[in-house]
């Protein structure tokens, strides 16, 4: 039986994941900051799912991920899914608390957990998918801090493979558009109204889809890497540039 370390389990693309994995035959670990949604999540999956209390921007609990004992230890499988952003505020007016919280979650925390559990992924010839964003490559006003941070995770994506090569080891950097998630209640502080605005009448991409698209990853014959994987929803595509004229 293979073993699923997801970060980020308690809404979205992770618990999707842990349910699609976990009813695929697999172990799951699922770590996130809410408790309360971790063991309601067992209580659904039951012996095949481990609840792991743990913020990404503690480094000392992520890395004591790496000294979990047998069978949960031997992790074929890392995804790197806890994610935040602060508001579309102009950098300028985005508190520098909001900043860090962003850059030690989706930067620092992820490197750290990725670091200290390679030893096991080489030994296990496993494989790290990596969230990014579509963020990372189309530019938007507010989006400096998270954009800034996708964009590195989509670059150490693509740099952990030079620095794996020859070790088996699969890396990829999934980079999803509009996904109806909480991550925009998230963003906005709890504000619904905006988020329900946000996707209304757009047929957004689910959870459900990324669950299904970990599982095409995790089960491609060992041999092949995709590298990075785009993806949108049919009715998103890209804005035109930004042009301020002159009085």
């Amino acid at each position: 039986m293979k073993t699923i370390l997801i970060t980020g389990a308690t809404a979205g693309f992770g618990e999707a994941a842990a349910r699609k994995f976990v009813s695929g035959g697999w172990r799951a670990i699922g770590t996130g900051r809410r408790g309360d949604r971790l063991k309601k999540l067992q209580d659904e999956l039951g012996d095949n799912f481990l609840p792991l209390e743990i913020d990404m921007r503690d480094v000392p609990a992520v890395e004591s991920l790496a000294r979990l004992g047998t069978p949960w230890g031997d992790i074929d499988l890392l995804l790197n899914n806890a994610g935040l952003a602060p508001p579309t505020d102009p950098l300028p007016e985005t508190d520098w608390e909001r900043v860090e919280t962003v850059i030690d979650t989706n930067i620092t925390g992820l490197v750290a957990l990725t670091r200290v559990l390679l030893p096991k992924l080489v030994e296990r010839k496993g494989q790290i998918i990596n969230l990014s964003s579509v963020a990372a490559t189309y530019p938007y006003k507010g989006g400096a801090i998270y954009a800034g941070t996708k964009a590195f995770v989509r670059q150490f994506s693509l740099d952990l493979r030079c620095d794996l090569a020859g070790t088996g080891v699969r890396v990829t950097s999934v980079e999803p558009g509009m996904a109806e998630t909480e991550f925009t209640l998230v963003r906005t502080g709890g504000d619904k109204e905006a988020s329900e605005k946000l996707y209304a009448g757009m047929n957004p991409m689910t959870p459900q889809d990324h669950a299904d698209l970990f599982w095409w990853l995790a089960n491609l014959p060992p041999h092949l890497n995709i590298n990075s994987i785009e993806l949108m929803p049919v009715t998103q595509s890209w804005a035109g540039f930004a042009i301020n004229r002159e009085a």
